[in-house]
């Protein structure tokens, strides 16, 4: 491990609220010189689930993603709670949003979305043995559920249909365990 080449002079909080604090610090850079690093500090874990089934199939969900202007399909997916581990988050997540339970649970990747900006930290969880039951979504989301083969859903990240980052991840990651 290096130490930072950085140092903080002094930060401010700009915003915050439930999901995120948005800091400005006043640095000193790696090249000795003065200036400012905004920073996006996330409250909750972003968790990714990608449920398989026996036969190899799938679950996408799909929503009007407000920040993009656009619809999104992606895996089932969620905030992990502080109070909660990255698995407890991944099983409440995938019951909510798809309705599905699962006996084996395996995590199979970590990632730290745009790091250059945000302290972001994703998990994504492959999960087996499945049973269904309904969903209970947030009142922030209005979800399509699409059951659909594995391999479908990572050609779809080839071709550009799934842009989510833990989506890609996630879905390029089971490649492996396929």
């Amino acid at each position: 491990m290096e130490s930072s080449p950085w140092k903080t002079l002094s930060t401010q909080k700009i915003y915050d609220n439930a999901w995120i604090t948005l800091h400005e610090d006043q640095v000193i850079t790696p090249k000795n010189t003065e200036g400012i690093y905004g920073r996006v500090c996330f409250k909750n874990k972003a968790i990714g689930i990608i449920p398989i089934d026996e036969k190899g199939n799938t679950w996408l969900v799909g929503q009007y993603r407000y920040t993009l202007s656009e619809y999104s399909w992606e895996i089932p997916m969620g905030g992990g709670h502080p109070d909660e581990t990255p698995l407890e988050g991944a099983q409440r997540e995938l019951r909510e949003e798809t309705g599905i339970t699962a006996k084996s649970w395996e995590q199979i990747a970590l990632t730290h979305t745009s790091n250059s900006v945000t302290d972001e930290t994703g998990y994504v969880f492959l999960a087996k043995q499945l049973s269904f039951a309904d969903t209970e979504p947030d009142d922030t989301e209005d979800l399509k559920i699409w059951k659909l083969p594995a391999a479908e859903a990572i050609q779809m990240v080839k071709e550009g249909k799934i842009t989510d980052a833990i989506s890609m991840i996630g879905l390029l990651r089971l490649e492996d365990y396929l």
